[in-house]
């Protein structure tokens, strides 16, 4: 019994710890590190500049009836900065996308980096690691758990062009090479 009560501590704790927390740093500025959800970003100071690009994002409505069927093949991991210019500009775009999309938000995973220098770029689960996230936004398309390509911070032509292009399978080139 008392292996289990200890399997159990650990593995709350571990949970503990791979989820969200807030920073704040000495000046009061505050930003998100670990998993989020949209929920987080819909709340406390980062609704400020999640909501208005949110709902000032038109979506090409020709191009996004193209992806839909697709996308939901893939899985879709996020990584971003609450602190960070492009990351507050563009994932709202994306998340409104996707909302057009109906796309299963169960297979979009959004994790939040550290601004911080000596945590640059890095979340507390590790989750970024192995996986080169030099700039953020990066948006990862997966399939079958393996990586098909990405977008990394801006799209090359528009949201639905880029999303397109990866999911029918042509040849997409992010904004930046990807140094490993």
């Amino acid at each position: 019994m008392k292996k289990l009560t200890c399997v159990a501590v650990m593995l709350s704790t571990f949970m503990l710890n791979a989820q969200s927390k807030e920073i704040v740093l000495p000046n009061g500025t505050t930003f998100l590190v670990g998993e989020i959800s949209v929920t987080d970003l819909k709340t406390n100071s980062y609704q400020s500049w999640f909501e208005p690009q949110f709902e000032n994002y038109t979506i090409d409505n020709t191009k996004s009836a193209l992806i839909a069927s697709k996308l939901k093949t893939y899985n879709l991991l996020l990584f971003m900065g609450t602190w960070c210019g492009d990351s507050k500009r563009e994932v709202p775009k994306i998340i409104k996308l996707l909302s057009h999309l109906n796309f299963p938000m169960n297979q979009l995973k959004i994790v939040a980096v550290d601004q911080r220098k000596e945590y640059y770029k890095k979340s507390p689960g590790g989750e970024e690691w192995g996986l080169h996230i030099k700039r953020v936004p990066t948006l990862i398309f997966l399939k079958n758990g393996k990586e098909v390509n990405r977008i990394i911070e801006t799209p090359v032509t528009s949201w639905e062009a880029d999303f397109f292009a990866i999911v029918s399978n042509q040849t997409y080139n992010p904004n930046y090479e990807q140094t490993k």
